[in-house]
């Protein structure tokens, strides 16, 4: 990377949560996927409490480095204003009241071009639209949220563009935050985090679920956003991107899963893609089950398209020959099951710590990395069973006894660490349905996908002879 597309003066990172430092600050272990890093002494100057503020060409390149492993993110609210305009592309079909609540929100300097997907009620979408000052484009034939969102794009002439579906309200500040992380050449795709917008009238479990654990809300966690990460793709209900980076944005002819498709393609093409929940925008979640648990069925028939475009990238997880044997061993539930994952993990432990530099630490950070292997494998196997295999697992419980106890278990788990880490608001029982039933629609819809496709791609977990670790 040349000097003058180098990160800026003042860039802000910060190592993230889940990077740990070892060796008195001279190994980091963390990243996406999992890594280890060793820093010089001089970088190890260049970090202060975890940050890192580039101000020269070697501090610009340990950020990017840090940056590119994963192990740190952007401090947004210290990072650099940036100039440039922004465009808004709002695609609308009907629900004019939705689009006039958006473009309200919508700061009035801002150029906003409204989408019309054919509506059946135009001149009411249309109305809406001037009276707010936006450009109305009027599709001759329905092309979906994808087609809509790129005849958009082809009249944006600004070298931002925002896409923001038109369930959704933004702040004032919102895109301008959005814009800052943009000083980094390499971004070229941001999002911020999705909230539930306050319901009108009195919330249901529905809502107040969805308020949680809503499929739009990707945490509260910064992160880099590619396969295998922690956040592996963005909603488009809300999306930033450079205008130049994104091209004729997203595929033609997708009506689901459009927005994973765009991310992971960018990834392919070496842009950086951010996930930002410091800045949120809200999104008016469904209220009654069948529109739920469609909407649920619809995102998971999405896989199988995904699956051919992209190949394992969509599988629904990844083992290793250990942890294969590791969670194998464990589903077997017998008296041997304990000694062999334990042994496996050991001597996963020892091949793995043979890889590592000889450091003061090294045992440690084996086996910090072996347990989490473990972790990963178990919590994938978990949600195979509750979630993409379910129609496996009702069979399998029906057969054996051991299969329906494996089920139960890594549902009421599920259930129990879900409803701890998002602290909702609902009783545990009624959280525990609404996971079940939101996990059984999604995995209705993938199976349905497969059939329709007559392929299992979008089934197959992915078994890898070596875990990365650089």
């Amino acid at each position: 990377m040349t000097a003058a597309a180098r990160l800026p003066d003042g860039f802000t990172v910060r190592l993230n949560r889940r990077t740990w430092v070892a060796d008195e600050g001279a190994t980091l272990v963390g990243g996406a996927p999992t890594r280890v890093l060793y820093l010089t002494a001089l970088a190890r100057t260049m970090l202060t409490g975890g940050r890192l503020v580039v101000g020269s060409s070697g501090t610009a390149a340990l950020a990017e480095r840090l940056l590119d492993a994963g192990a740190a993110d952007p401090v947004v609210a210290e990072l650099p204003d940036v100039t440039g305009r922004v465009t808004v592309v709002v695609p609308a079909h009907d629900r004019p009241d939705a689009v006039a609540r958006l473009l309200a929100s919508i700061p009035s300097a801002t150029p906003v071009i409204v989408v019309d997907d054919r509506s059946r009620r135009p001149e009411a979408v249309r109305r809406v639209a001037e009276q707010h000052g936006a450009r109305v484009i009027s599709l001759p034939e329905n092309l979906g949220p994808a087609g809509a969102r790129n005849a958009g794009l082809a009249a944006v002439t600004t070298p931002f563009v925002a896409f923001i579906d038109s369930d959704m309200v933004i702040d004032a500040d919102t895109l301008p935050q959005l814009l800052r992380h943009f000083g980094d050449p390499r971004v070229g795709l941001v999002a911020p985090r999705i909230a539930g917008l306050e319901p009108e009238g009195r919330p249901n479990w529905i809502t107040r679920y969805e308020a949680a654990r809503s499929s739009l809300d990707l945490g509260a966690e910064p992160s880099v956003v590619r396969p295998g990460a922690r956040v592996s793709w963005l909603p488009a209900a809300c999306l930033v991107a450079r205008t130049d980076a994104i091209g004729a944005g997203f595929t033609p002819g997708m009506r689901v899963a459009e927005d994973v498709d765009l991310v992971w393609r960018l990834c392919e093409q070496g842009w950086r893609v951010r996930y930002e929940p410091a800045v949120e925008a809200r999104h008016e979640h469904r209220r009654t089950l069948l529109d739920w648990l469609g909407r649920k069925a619809f995102y998971g028939t999405g896989a199988d398209d995904l699956a051919a475009r992209h190949g394992d990238t969509v599988a629904p997880a990844v083992y290793t020959p250990w942890t294969l044997v590791f969670v194998g061993a464990l589903l077997a539930q017998r008296r041997w099951s304990l000694p062999i994952a334990a042994g496996a993990a050991a001597v996963a432990a020892v091949r793995i710590g043979s890889r590592l530099r000889p450091t003061a630490d090294r045992a440690r950070i084996a086996a910090r990395l072996t347990g989490m292997g473990a972790l990963a494998a178990t919590a994938q196997t978990a949600e195979l069973l509750t979630r993409h295999w379910w129609p496996l697992a009702v069979a399998g419980s029906l057969v054996s006894r051991r299969f329906r106890r494996a089920t139960v278990v890594a549902a009421v788990a599920d259930a129990l660490y879900e409803h701890r880490r998002t602290a909702t608001g609902m009783g545990l029982l009624s959280f525990a349905v609404a996971r079940r039933l939101d996990d059984l629609a999604y995995g209705a819809g993938l199976w349905w996908g497969a059939l329709r496709a007559r392929s299992i791609r979008a089934l197959r977990p992915v078994v890898r002879l070596r875990s990365r670790i650089r």
